[in-house]
């Protein structure tokens, strides 16, 4: 799964590459966690432009006839994304893209759990395909969420955890956020993961959700 990830530094020129539109940079944020907002990249129907927009990071579907949910969906399964009633309706019309400097995974061990940092071979930004949902309450009140589609982990991804988030590939985003995009295609993308990854290990700073910096990225001595 993804519940922990980083976006930092001045992304505009890797955004502006998709052709998004991003007038500022956002503020650094190394420990994301879930119920915080965060920048999301999804294309205006009316236009079709790219635009970074700030979305709540856990999904509410527009149906629920409360703000609260009984389960946390900040991750939507790739295996099932057509079928679960919170999910296929976001992934046929509500599709984003979430970036991301990385993310944290914690791999059990003999003792204390191993934090590692994901990240994109040569710290590109990582591309998690998203999906997202727009909820307004009986007083008025509107939400807008999402969620980041996740898939079985690969290679050495797996000896970590048996999860990972999907990560498109840039060629991939505009077809993705398309609304002519037909569904076998959306699902063969999900199947088809940008693997271009490297693991650092990262010291239990992180662990703490209330940390923030640099020091949550910085490779530390393995404890495993």
């Amino acid at each position: 799964m993804c519940g922990r990830y980083g976006y930092f530094g001045d992304n505009r020129e890797t955004l502006s590459q998709l052709g998004a539109v991003c007038d500022a940079p956002l503020l650094d944020d190394y420990n994301i966690t879930p119920g915080k907002v965060i920048p999301v990249l999804r294309r205006w129907p009316e236009t079709g432009v790219l635009e970074l927009v700030l979305l709540r990071w856990g999904l509410l579907p527009f149906w629920s006839k409360t703000e609260s949910t009984k389960f946390s969906l900040i991750n939507a399964r790739a295996e099932t994304i057509d079928e679960k009633p919170s999910f296929r309706g976001p992934f046929r019309h509500r599709r984003c893209v979430i970036p991301a400097n990385g993310y944290y995974e914690w791999q059990k061990g003999a003792g204390e759990k191993q934090p590692w940092f994901i990240r994109a071979a040569g710290e590109e930004l990582l591309l998690f395909a998203g999906i997202w949902d727009h909820w307004q309450g009986e007083n008025g009140k509107e939400l807008e969420t999402c969620a980041i589609i996740t898939t079985s982990a690969k290679g050495q991804l797996a000896e970590i955890h048996h999860r990972m988030p999907v990560c498109l590939q840039k060629g991939s985003v505009r077809e993705w956020l398309s609304p002519d995009t037909q569904k076998q295609e959306l699902l063969a993308m999900l199947n088809s993961s940008d693997d271009d990854i490297e693991m650092v290990p990262v010291s239990s700073y992180v662990n703490n959700a209330h940390h923030n910096g640099p020091e949550c990225t910085e490779m530390a001595p393995l404890r495993l």
